[in-house]
């Protein structure tokens, strides 16, 4: 599932393709991404016809596109949901969902999903926050976001650091990759038990978090495959700066040590054995 920085690119993107555009008619090629649309595609697609999108906005791995009417059009990604934004003209990509028309003419928008994990649902009253999101906690780069609570509820949790991270009723938008390159960062094992963090250690991992984010940013976020891309189909370039993840038997880039693959969770974690070491991690009742 796209983490904060690969969402935050695509919000960007929806940005220019979609804020002030006025919704001409959409077509619903393929029932399941609007499955939690209860009265069926038809009506999802007559609810649409003539509201006017205004900027996107986002909450940690969470998008909305919010409408001048005060409703909102709540996008799941999933693991491989894709908005395209594309001239009439050219041949849908590959898994194209939905197709939205505009009263201004081109470029057109698809939503794309390989996968169909995910899907678009209609949220009324959802411009401002949609109910459906409204018990996600806010992320890092969020005006309000409050870091010295975060650090306190996080060394709150009796739970191994890592599931913290991924809490996203803790901080939202830190999926596996952006956590394991924290905990690289932080020189944290993933199972260290985050009510035993320092108040140090807890504030520097949520600081090394936002961090990494940030960087992996600017570089357009963390494209493995074709799953991910920019609303223009671009990849992000972020895989070439990671320390940890994906680099199983590469050497750490601070000590050289080979990086190690370990099962977290029904997937993977990556750390360095020297710079993260497992010792100390089950010391017993303070």
């Amino acid at each position: 599932m796209p983490e904060l920085p690969e969402v935050e690119v695509v919000r960007r993107g929806l940005t220019g393709a979609v804020a002030g555009r006025t919704i001409a008619r959409v077509e619903v090629l393929h029932d399941r991404p609007v499955r939690r649309h209860l009265p069926g595609p038809a009506d999802f697609a007559a609810q649409l016809t003539g509201r006017t999108f205004i900027e996107p906005r986002r909450r940690g791995k969470y998008l909305w596109l919010p409408f001048d009417d005060g409703d909102a059009l709540l996008a799941h990604l999933g693991m491989s949901g894709q908005f395209r934004s594309d001239e009439s003209t050219l041949v849908d990509p590959p898994n194209t969902r939905i197709r939205f028309v505009f009263t201004d003419g081109e470029p057109e928008l698809r939503f794309v999903d390989q996968r169909m994990f995910g899907g678009l649902s209609l949220s009324p009253g959802g411009a401002e926050l949609p109910a459906e999101i409204a018990h996600i906690a806010r992320d890092p780069f969020d005006p309000e976001f409050d870091h010295d609570q975060t650090v306190a509820r996080l060394r709150r949790k009796r739970t191994g650091v890592k599931r913290a991270l991924l809490d996203q009723q803790l901080i939202s938008g830190i999926g596996n990759i952006y956590a394991d390159e924290a905990l690289w960062r932080a020189k944290l094992h993933y199972a260290k038990p985050s009510d035993r963090l320092t108040r140090k250690a807890a504030a520097g991992l949520i600081t090394e978090a936002t961090a990494v984010m940030q960087a992996a940013l600017g570089e357009g976020g963390t494209s493995f495959d074709s799953l991910y891309v920019n609303v223009n189909g671009s990849s992000g370039y972020f895989e070439r700066a990671l320390a940890v993840y994906g680099r199983e038997g590469l050497p750490c880039l601070r000590c050289g040590r080979p990086i190690r693959r370990e099962p977290f969770m029904n997937r993977s974690s990556f750390r360095c054995p020297h710079c993260q070491p497992a010792r100390g991690l089950n010391p017993g009742p303070r």
